[in-house]
């Protein structure tokens, strides 16, 4: 790299080879910051025991490229019984999480790293929160060093904490932390317009109207480049879901609605195949699946890297989106999203009707929104995708210059010239 560019210390916890969608994010920053005059170095974890791991991702990050990594402790990766043990005291216990055993030991080789001199800004980014407060901790030492703290969700309003909270005495703290990072940060960054305007709302005495700014998630061509899109359709109509399924996003309704259609004789179960690829609990599918007597027609695929789960996204039909409802919930989409976009596949969006993730699908056109807990819509919708691909027809119409706006390298073009105010 250029060793004329200015420099950002990015803390990022979520880091490859670690895997799963948080990493994405980050990753992507990193790879095209040096396009805008930003050498990015990372401070993150190390790279020994991990719950997923995704070598893959590698490939993003630019050569010689300076990475800083420090022991994770991380106890929901203990083996056996202890991990139990492990997982309760990372997440019940240790406050934010888990990830503030990494953080303590983390900010002494961050402050060793600052104090030679040539470092412009300072990024943090959550999950895990615990990213955040290593912000402040620098912050008591070098006041009048730049800090830009990224939201890629919300924190005590996340929807998740809002079904399970946690103690009132540790909701408190957790609060006071929050509110801490958003005064103390310079610059704010968070994933969706519906995000910032719940920010702002819940903290009416701190100024983040003027300070917080919305970089959405997003796509990078090049994952695609040497894919093939134009592809011919499936013997089996074949809908295909990505990632992880927990809390609120679950296909129970999904399952439902599709077993109905085959059970009313309007969907042949031999023509469909509903593929899983992702992290979840297996035997809970499978009880799904066959309460639903859709075995033989749903396929249940683990965690597989990055590059992989591309060829498989693209080689479907169509894609599904799954997102439960509740308070919150219509804050946020998951980044898969915008992958599923480029695949050029339909999507079937099982998701808060008037949420951010809805709002997308419409204004790309890319695809058909079923509120998440309207069965019959759903069914309307699977349905109608599926009689599409028996007769060859194109469901879809992308707003090509809709989608343009989520590009990767456009959207750290954006995260540069919040830095460039580092420099005024």
């Amino acid at each position: 790299m250029n060793v004329d560019f200015r420099k950002v210390l990015m803390a990022a916890h979520q880091f490859p080879p670690v895997g799963g969608s948080g990493v994405q994010r980050s990753v992507k920053f990193v790879k095209y910051l040096p396009l805008f005059g930003w050498e990015p170095v990372v401070l993150t974890r190390d790279d020994k025991r991990m719950a997923i791991r995704d070598e893959s991702l590698l490939k993003d990050l630019p050569e010689n490229i300076e990475i800083i990594r420090t022991p994770a402790y991380d106890l929901t990766t203990m083996p056996w019984i202890l991990s139990k043990v492990g997982k309760f005291i990372a997440w019940k216990i240790l406050i934010p999480d888990g990830e503030i055993l990494w953080m303590r030991n983390a900010i002494k080789a961050c402050l060793r790293r600052i104090e030679r001199g040539d470092i412009q800004a300072l990024y943090t980014t959550s999950y895990p929160y615990s990213d955040h407060l290593l912000g402040l901790e620098v912050k008591k030492y070098y006041p009048e060093l730049f800090w830009l703290a990224d939201f890629r969700d919300e924190w005590t309003n996340n929807p998740y904490l809002i079904d399970k909270p946690h103690r009132i005495s540790r909701m408190k703290k957790e609060r006071e932390m929050e509110k801490d990072v958003l005064k103390t940060a310079d610059i704010l960054v968070t994933n969706t317009p519906i995000m910032k305007d719940n920010f702002v709302r819940l903290n009416p005495g701190i100024d983040l109207e003027n300070r917080m700014y919305v970089i959405p998630n997003g796509f990078d061509r090049e994952d695609f480049d040497e894919l093939e899109l134009n592809k011919k359709k499936n013997n089996k109509f074949t809908l295909t879901y990505t990632g992880a399924l927990y809390g609120r996003r679950k296909p129970d309704l999904f399952l439902e609605s599709v077993g109905n259609l085959v059970s009313k004789g309007q969907v042949s179960k031999d023509e469909i195949l509903i593929r899983f690829i992702g992290s979840f609990k297996h035997d809970v599918l499978r009880k799904l699946v066959a309460q639903n007597r859709l075995d033989g027609a749903v396929q249940l695929v683990g965690y597989m890297d990055h590059d992989e789960c591309l060829q498989n996204m693209i080689a479907s039909d169509a894609m599904l989106l799954i997102e439960g409802g509740g308070p919150g919930s219509e804050a946020f989409y998951t980044g898969k999203i915008f992958e599923y976009i480029q695949t050029n596949n339909p999507i079937l969006a099982v998701v808060p009707e008037k949420g951010a993730a809805a709002m997308l699908i419409k204004d790309t056109r890319t695809g058909l929104v079923c509120h998440w807990s309207d069965i019959k819509a759903i069914e309307k919708g699977f349905l109608r995708m599926y009689n599409c691909w028996k007769k060859g027809e194109c469901i879809i119409e992308p707003n090509r210059e809709e989608i343009a706006k989520y590009d990767r390298k456009a959207l750290t073009q954006s995260l540069s010239e919040l830095l460039n105010k580092a420099l005024c």
